[in-house]
């Protein structure tokens, strides 16, 4: 049994994998209050089919490109989790997640804010990313018979000339259904996905003399 979260986006999502499918979810569009939400939202997934921690087997976790508060919550959590139960927790790309189950060239977009997407490309042969990219710089990541999914899909697939498409699975199952064919395979710890820096600023003040 496979359980999967994800707070990357301005949503907090969990669900339960097990025999070959999602049995309980949750996903609420939530642009804040995410930290909150998250443990009594999972409470509710395992409880809604009649499960205990104790029966999984290992954790999901949406580990970005996204939010970057989100993100830390999320993987946060999937490390307290994992650590606590004895158990493997998967770091899942949500780029990734928003492809799983789309047959045919796929490219995933995440809204980076200040006018620019997180961007890759699903197809044989030409797959690419994750990065980075100014919408006004996505011309380049074209190609025949490509289906536009995500964030601002529709507007990337007008200025690529394609179609754009819903993801097959909410983040969460997504996460779930990705996690349930790695956890087996010794994954490393989850990290969070940043592509780029934070967006904090440095302090205006000198830090303090270390004294000797």
């Amino acid at each position: 049994m496979i359980l999967g979260f994800s707070t990357s986006g301005p949503y907090c999502g969990a669900a339960l994998y097990a025999d070959g499918d999602v049995i309980a979810g949750l996903h609420e569009e939530l642009a804040k209050g995410q930290a909150e939400r998250l443990m009594p939202m999972i409470e509710e997934v395992l409880a809604d089919a009649g499960a205990s921690y104790a029966d999984l087997d290992a954790i999901g976790v949406g580990a970005g490109p996204g939010n970057f508060t989100g993100i830390r919550i999320a993987v946060s959590a999937a490390r307290g989790l994992a650590l606590g139960l004895g158990i493997p927790a998967v770091g899942v790309s949500m780029l990734e997640a928003l492809a799983l189950g789309h047959s045919g060239p796929a490219l995933t977009s995440i809204a980076a804010g200040r006018d620019q997407l997180y961007l890759q490309r699903f197809a044989p042969g030409a797959a690419r990313g994750p990065e980075l990219v100014p919408f006004d710089a996505i011309e380049g990541w074209h190609l025949p018979d490509l289906t536009c999914i995500g964030n601002r899909a529709a507007d990337i697939a007008a200025r690529l000339e394609v179609a754009d498409g819903p993801a097959p699975f909410y983040p969460a199952s997504a996460v779930a259904r990705i996690a349930a064919s790695r956890w087996q395979d010794d994954p490393p710890r989850p990290a969070p996905i940043y592509l780029r820096p934070a967006d904090a600023a440095p302090p205006r003040d000198a830090p303090p003399k270390i004294l000797p």
